[in-house]
């Protein structure tokens, strides 16, 4: 997800997609432990989604 189009979402349908995709990445984890996991880079592909997510409802939080 390219930052234009979360610029693009509004606060809760930002709040629902940072929910879920800490909920992704906290299956990704588990996965990992079990076993490796085919693609790790999708972890960290995760994260940085999660802090773009937190970044952009930050500032439209600051701007309300």
């Amino acid at each position: 997800m390219k930052n234009s189009e979360i610029t693009g979402l509004s606060i809760e349908e930002i709040r629902q997609k940072l929910a879920s995709e800490q909920e992704t990445l906290r299956k990704l984890r588990f996965a990992h432990q079990v076993s490796a996991i085919e693609s790790p880079m999708k972890i960290q592909e995760t994260r940085r989604l999660i802090a773009r997510l937190n970044t952009v409802l930050t500032q439209k939080e600051r701007q309300k």
